[in-house]
């Protein structure tokens, strides 16, 4: 590996350590977001609800800012395949740039639920 190969490789890195982080406090975020549901389905206390949805709304817009950065990824290694890389190699980039499309997509797709479901009929999670 290059210098600048190694040293994009290591910033990469240290950029999906904070996404871990960011993960930590989605987590906590969701499962506080899941006891004012419970609440708002216990006590129809409309500020729950609205704390909810608020909170989910939040998740997934980071989400979306994470599941990007990762199909950017994606997207710039499929772009720098070499005529020389293995067989292998070039199918998994692909399979990975495929993969990172249809999570984009699912993360646009909670978002918009997110939004739109004001009833809270549907579950949406992110995994």
């Amino acid at each position: 590996m290059h210098n600048e190969e190694l040293n994009n490789k290591l910033k990469q890195l240290n950029t999906e350590d904070f996404i871990w982080l960011v993960y930590i406090g989605i987590i906590m975020l969701s499962w506080y977001s899941n006891n004012l549901e419970r609440r708002y389905f216990l006590s129809n206390n409309y500020n729950c609800k609205k704390n909810y949805q608020m909170i989910m709304r939040i998740i997934f817009s980071i989400l979306i800012v994470v599941y990007l950065y990762f199909l950017k990824n994606s997207l710039y290694d499929f772009r720098n395949l070499k005529v020389t890389d293995s067989i292998k190699k070039k199918k998994l980039v692909i399979i990975s740039l495929i993969a990172s499309i249809c999570i984009a997509i699912s993360g646009f797709l909670l978002l918009y639920i997110a939004f739109v479901d004001d009833d809270l009929t549907v579950e949406i999670a992110f995994n």
